[in-house]
């Protein structure tokens, strides 16, 4: 028989640290019994403890004498009856969902997805940590249309010269004065990180010498990576104060819709033998649900899933002062077996969480599972990646026919997709590259992905890029293929700065990193993503942080209410849309499947803003509106003239006639 306590209240997860010793607590949905193993630094057991029931589904146990530092496990039995979905295995050791700190990376071993196999000496151990003070600083306003830049902390810092090597890599490298001039020199609102917490390599990559390099294959919700960060939340909460102090906010880019232990051919390392019937979805047959296309799908209906998620991003915000979220595949966070809702359990519990509450939360609105794509569904106060802007914007400077209405579209803040139940704001977040995908350079510079580094032979990645590459597939030393590029990277850029909306930025896109065309370089943790801090493009970043600076001190630029598009919707903040002659465009006008050239003019007369969209291979000389003061260049290639060259945006500020 079980022993069971009486307990006033259920204890929370975790280790609770307190002057005698060590409260652990554990939900293990289903299991018979629970244990909490205890090692010393020689990865030697040291101590089993049986814990006691304490409410359903929750073991508890105190062990006294047990301090700071304590290196723990749990192990679970249970039933083995896979076609039900339990998988309780009593030789895995099990890392604590709630662990805040674990004690080395995971390391993918065949044993550990085989049955009966002990897995002590192949489990990273969670650590006993004390919770800091509860964040009470005061994070930056982050303006609504403002510049998230996507940055993957490896990939970013392990090649900068200037940061010790001690801690590039790492998130202590965030704090670096070079890192934060950088990134104030773009006008950045905030940095997205990605992924942060632990991952483990997925089963196929050792065999190939490849390990994970982006982290979305996660195993603990709350615990960081210790390759990322060696000093646990401490070098997270330590980044956070100092991109704080330079006006920065810090967003979590976090995976709650799948788990590293994969398919029922995968690693048992947490979940999986705690409860694995619990913690994922599972069809009618007892067979894992694959809504993710990672192996298995958490089941975020289930109060116990919701409550861990809730648990790591409250961890977050109070630990670290961490200002927002954005989640991977977040239909999932919304699905139950009826389907997507944007008023699920989760979804509301996270909008209403008075810790998460003020929070920016971003979703990715798509997945591979049944009604997968939810773009424009998520409502306010969420934003959400609009992967339309990215295509659309790509199409127009492609030269595609009958591109120039869609382009005005996205320009305007999407009205087409966000303006439901009377909405006058656009929650897009606007893009025209991403870590998912050709990085910018690739985009003008590769028709077709090249992603054999990969070893799936190509197969992987997306196939539909929008992409092109100016004469010749990849490098060249061509003088006129190599400035073709640049002008249509630019273009990019700038058309990205123009559009309303939050915009988002991939850290290196901004000074011409390349991929060598791979678009789905999770797995090179090498040259491939290693932004290369010793051959930038200096010219590309110097245009980059004159358009950042322009939006970023143009109200005209970073409002959210939506503009009037080609379409004539989304009228609360009037834009003029003019030929280069100066005349309003017609419905022929965006209908022309040879258009190459536009303005956008915002603002009131006397304070207005014309931006000229050229994508014509020549120059187009364009009228500006007739003004009673003078029309004066904004942006780099802008001239008195009016001319606006090929391949380019350009943009002009009315000033008032002098004296």
């Amino acid at each position: 028989m079980r022993e069971s306590l009486d307990f006033r209240a259920p204890p929370a997860p975790g280790a609770e640290l307190t002057a005698d010793g060590v409260r652990f607590t554990v939900e293990a949905p289903s299991a018979d019994s629970v244990c909490v193993c205890l090692f010393d630094a020689d990865d030697r057991e040291t101590a089993r403890r049986e814990l006691a029931l304490a409410g359903d589904g929750l073991f508890s146990g105190f062990l006294p004498g047990v301090g700071e530092g304590a290196r723990y496990g749990f192990r679970a039995r249970g039933p083995w009856r896979p076609e039900e979905g339990h998988r309780f295995d009593p030789a895995k050791l099990l890392v604590d969902p709630y662990a805040l700190r674990i004690d080395r990376p995971f390391a993918y071993d065949p044993r550990l997805a085989e049955r009966g196999t002990e897995t002590a000496p192949l489990v990273p151990k969670a650590l006993v940590e004390r919770p800091g003070p509860a964040w009470t600083a005061p994070r930056p306003a982050m303006k609504p249309g403002g510049l998230i830049y996507e940055l993957p902390v490896r990939a970013f810092t392990l090649l900068h010269p200037d940061i010790p090597r001690a801690d590039r890599g790492t998130l202590r490298a965030l704090a670096h004065p070079a890192i934060l001039e950088h990134l104030t020199s773009l006008h950045v609102s905030a940095v997205e990180l990605m992924p942060v917490t632990a991952w483990i390599d997925e089963r196929h990559l050792p065999p190939l010498g490849l390990t994970n390099a982006w982290g979305y294959n996660p195993v603990t919700m709350l615990a960081l990576d210790p390759r990322l960060a060696p000093g646990g939340i401490a070098d997270l909460r330590s980044a956070t104060t100092a991109l704080h102090a330079a006006g920065i906010g810090v967003i979590l880019d976090v995976v709650f819709n799948h788990t590293g232990e994969s398919d029922i051919e995968g690693p048992t390392l947490s979940l999986r033998g705690l409860g694995n019937r619990t913690y994922y979805r599972h069809d009618d047959r007892g067979r894992l649900v694959n809504d993710t296309g990672c192996g298995n799908t958490l089941a975020c209906d289930h109060p116990t899933v919701q409550d861990l998620v809730l648990a790591a991003m409250r961890h977050f915000v109070t630990q670290a002062g961490i200002d927002g979220f954005r989640f991977d595949l977040a239909p999932i966070l919304g699905r139950d077996r009826s389907g997507f809702s944007a008023d699920a359990a989760l979804l509301r519990r996270i909008v209403e969480d008075p810790v998460l509450k003020d929070t920016m939360l971003i979703a990715e609105p798509w997945d591979i599972g049944p009604g997968g794509y939810q773009l424009g569904k998520f409502g306010a106060p969420w934003l959400e990646w609009n992967d339309h802007a990215r295509d659309d914007m790509r199409r127009f400077w492609r030269g595609d026919k009958a591109a120039t209405g869609a382009f005005a579209t996205r320009l305007s803040g999407s009205s087409n997709i966000f303006a439901r139940d009377g909405a006058t704001r656009t929650r897009s977040v606007n893009f025209v590259a991403a870590h998912d995908g050709f990085s910018l350079a690739d985009v003008v510079a590769y028709e077709t992905k090249h992603n054999q580094a990969n070893g799936e032979d190509n197969q992987d990645g997306h196939d539909a890029n929008h992409s092109w590459n100016n004469g010749v597939e990849g490098p060249s030393d061509d003088p006129a293929i190599l400035a073709a590029r640049e002008a249509d990277a630019r273009a990019l850029i700038a058309s990205v700065f123009a559009s309303r909306g939050a915009i988002l930025m991939t850290a290196g896109d901004e000074f011409g990193h390349s991929q060598g065309g791979n678009n789905n370089a999770y797995a090179q943790d090498n040259a491939i993503t290693w932004r290369d801090w010793s051959k930038l493009n200096h010219d590309r970043l110097d245009f980059t942080r004159a358009w950042a600076e322009f939006r970023a001190k143009s109200d005209l630029l970073i409002r959210t209410e939506f503009l009037e598009d080609a379409n004539g919707i989304g009228d609360q903040d009037h834009a003029a849309w003019l030929t280069p002659d100066g005349g309003p465009m017609a419905p022929d006008h965006w209908e022309d499947a040879d258009g190459h050239c536009f303005l956008m003019v915002l603002g009131k007369p006397g304070e207005r803003i014309a931006i000229a969209f050229n994508r014509a291979r020549h120059a187009i000389p364009c009228r500006l509106p007739d003004s009673a003061g003078r029309w004066r260049p904004a942006t780099p290639g802008a001239a008195e003239d009016g001319v606006v060259a090929p391949r380019s945006v350009l943009c002009w500020r009315e000033t008032p006639k002098q004296g």
